[in-house]
This record gives structure tokens, C-alpha cells and sequence, in this order.
């Protein structure tokens, strides 16, 4: 570990109050950065006002995890993203002089190890894998969500107003069904549908069997 001096003093030193405030007024900025995503995929107040109600339930650490989950799922959701505005603005909520803010910003070592350190907090993507033919899903850490015991899988990509698990679309001998990506597979549509879509409201599955659809809600209910 490099040597803390006079010189390098404000490269090198982390103040532990200092990181802890910056990260729950990053946490603020990604939690408004879906608020205006929600919006702007033409989600409704309400939609906003559940999610941000389920997000104030929680400590900063479980709000970064579960804002990372939603992204996960709303990649789109980051697009475009300005990450060292999140910690310009971030940093204006913390610091209380101009001269303090303009000090902290202008140091590109330190913002490059802000941005660093909140893209590990919210980019945490999972990934399907393949072995020996059949598919599964791991989680950025390499934990297996979805065994590989299926044919096809679909992640959801879809926006939701609270930070539920959304199912996986599976395929197995031939039929397809929802499943959870728990760990453990468990299913919460069997495999009995010749096709099975994915909607952009709720229900969000449609699954097709002999030309009849049937609209499924993500907790596996059929819907009417």
C-alpha cells in the first residue's frame, strides 16, 4: 500500500464519513435516475410513488442492492448515463462550500475511484451460461441462479413498480413454463404451453397453448 504524505494526502485519503455520505446521496441520484425512467417509458405517478415507497424501507447497502437488481432487469435504464454527474451532484448534497465541491470534483483520480466504486455497486448484470448443451443463468458473482437443465431461456426486461422477482421464460422437452431464478428452479408456470410471449404490461407472459392464449401474471396466476 502506497504511503500517505502531505503531498499525496488528498489523492490517497479516504475519509470514511465522507465515503459513507457520498454513497447514500449517490444511492438519492440512481433512485431518481429510475423515478424518470419509470416516467419515461410512460409509467404512471402511482407506479413512481410504489417504487419509491418500497426503496424508503430499506438502509442504503439493501437500496443499492435492490436498485441493482432493478437494473439488472431495466438495463436501459442507465443508458446514456452521466456517471460523473451522479457524483457531481451527489457530492453539491455533502459538501458545504462551493470551494469544498469544486475541490473534490476537479480531482480526477478521486472522481475516477467514485465512479469505479458506485459502477460496482448498481452494474451487477447477470449472464447466461451453457454446459453441456442446456442453458442457466449466474449472477455477476458467479453464483448459479438457473441450473443448466433448459433448452431456452428469456430473461424479462421489463420496468416494475415494487422489487419483486420477476420469473424466467424456460423451455424444456419441448414445452415451455416460467421459472424463478431462486437457486433452486422453482416453478411457478409448469411446462404445458407450446409458445410463451413476453408483454410490456401486466401480466407480462402470454403463454400459448393449441392456438388458445392465456395471460399470466408474474406470480404464475392466470389471468381472465
Amino acid at each position: 500500500m502506497k504511503r500517505i504524505t502531505a503531498d499525496n494526502f488528498d489523492e490517497l485519503y479516504v475519509d470514511k464519513i465522507e465515503l459513507a455520505e457520498i454513497d447514500k446521496f449517490v444511492c438519492c441520484e440512481m433512485s431518481r435516475q429510475i423515478h424518470r425512467y419509470i416516467k419515461g417509458m410512460s409509467g404512471s405517478k402511482t407506479i413512481m410513488v410504489r417504487f419509491e415507497e418500497s426503496l424508503s424501507k430499506l438502509s442504503v447497502p439493501e437500496k443499492e442492492k435492490a436498485i441493482a437488481k432493478y437494473i439488472d432487469l431495466n438495463r436501459k435504464a442507465i443508458s446514456g448515463l452521466d456517471w460523473k454527474m451522479v457524483i457531481a451532484r451527489a457530492a453539491a448534497n455533502y459538501c458545504d462550500t462551493y470551494s469544498y465541491w469544486h475541490r473534490m470534483i476537479s480531482n480526477p483520480r478521486k472522481t475516477v475511484a467514485y465512479i469505479q466504486r458506485i459502477k460496482r455497486k448498481y452494474i451487477k448484470f447477470h449472464c447466461v451460461f451453457e454446459e453441456n448443451g442446456k442453458f442457466g443463468i449466474k449472477d455477476h458473482e458467479g453464483k448459479i441462479l438457473i441450473h443448466p437443465l433448459y433448452d431456452f431461456l428469456r430473461t424479462p426486461y421489463v420496468y416494475v413498480d415494487d422489487l419483486c422477482m420477476m420469473p424466467v421464460i424456460a423451455k424444456k422437452n419441448g414445452k415451455m413454463g416460467l421459472i424463478l431464478p431462486d437457486g433452486k428452479d422453482t416453478v411457478i408456470a409448469e411446462f404445458m404451453y407450446d409458445d410463451m410471449q413476453l408483454r410490456c404490461e401486466p401480466p407480462y407472459f402470454e403463454g400459448i397453448q393449441e392456438k388458445k392464449h392465456i395471460l399470466i401474471d408474474r406470480y404464475g396466476a392466470k389471468q381472465a
